[in-house]
């Protein structure tokens, strides 16, 4: 099997269009980090807001029972 480029450094430049190359991976990377961010943030939040309304409902329940 032959080789595409030269050296590292003719694989980094990519023929003179390497920045934008990189850069698009970069951006690519970036914005997927992003979202899994946003994402696990937004987990969490549901999460508790979640057991939040379960424990409420709980307390509404015993508060019923009491009163019956």
């Amino acid at each position: 099997m032959q080789a595409q480029f030269q050296s590292v450094s003719d694989f980094f430049n990519m023929g003179g269009y390497g920045f934008y190359v990189w850069l698009s991976y970069g951006v690519a990377y970036g914005a997927l980090a992003i979202l899994i961010g946003f994402t696990m943030t937004r987990k969490g939040r549901v999460l508790k807001e979640i057991a939040a309304k379960a424990k409420r409902e709980q307390r509404l329940a015993q508060h019923r029972s009491a009163k019956e």
